[in-house]
């Protein structure tokens, strides 16, 4: 595992500093997949956590994977070990929908949120989410909503909440969510050299209601590249 504290410590200065008494809703996402994105939400959400001393939660949208809960379980030497499921919704209000939703034994319909669970890792103040996939029955689907409840709920209990998408080749879901972000760090690999889909994603991103706070520049440790000032302040 590449040591990213240095680069974390960046990029939460690069964010700025909250409102006063608000939690701040980050998404991160790149235009393709395999550009780092997770391991740069996950660093952040341990740095936010456990050098800067707050409360946070990492939620992952790539719901029927979940490589986020996976990653931190498997590396519990470095992150802590995973402590039991907890509800992920403080209020009932989830940003997902399963359908055809399911019946319990009563008849009534098995609530969204409680296909979602959370696992305190460690002795941080951190969180990460865990959909529960084997839950699912035949053919069953989940889909993301444009609502901003959870989002909402979530910002009493958690000082930081860093929101995991799948790029846009996979999922639409960070175009979705955009609009309840404070903001999106768009994650661009080391070796890119082709701009136009990071200045098509961020485009999208800002057209759908977002705020895009800027680029981080995964994998090297070089200055920034030329190309990424054409589409960046």
């Amino acid at each position: 595992m590449v040591d990213l504290n240095a680069e974390m410590a960046d990029l939460w200065a690069s964010l700025g500093a909250p409102a006063a008494g608000r939690a701040r809703v980050i998404q991160v996402v790149a235009a393709r997949r395999g550009e780092g994105t997770s391991t740069v939400a996950r660093e952040l959400a341990w740095f936010a956590a456990k050098r800067a001393g707050r409360s946070v939660w990492l939620v992952d949208l790539d719901l029927l994977s979940s490589p986020q809960y996976l990653a931190v379980r498997d590396e519990a030497d470095r992150y802590g070990a995973m402590g039991e499921p907890a509800a992920a919704s403080p209020d009932g209000s989830i940003f997902f929908t399963v359908q055809p939703a399911s019946r319990g034994a009563d008849g009534q319909p098995w609530p969204d949120a409680r296909y979602l669970s959370a696992h305190r890792v460690g002795e941080a103040r951190w969180w990460v989410t865990r959909f529960r996939r084997e839950n699912l029955k035949g053919r069953q689907g989940v889909h993301i909503l444009p609502t901003g409840d959870y989002w909402t709920a979530l910002r009493r209990y958690a000082d930081v909440i860093i929101v995991d998408c799948p790029s846009p080749e996979r999922s639409q879901a960070a175009l979705t969510v955009a609009p309840f972000m404070d903001q999106t760090v768009l994650v661009v690999a080391a070796d890119e050299v082709d701009v136009r889909a990071p200045a098509q994603l961020r485009d999208a991103l800002v057209a759908a209601g977002g705020t895009v706070a800027g680029i981080f520049f995964n994998r090297a440790t070089v200055s920034q590249p030329a190309f990424l000032k054409a589409i960046m302040p």
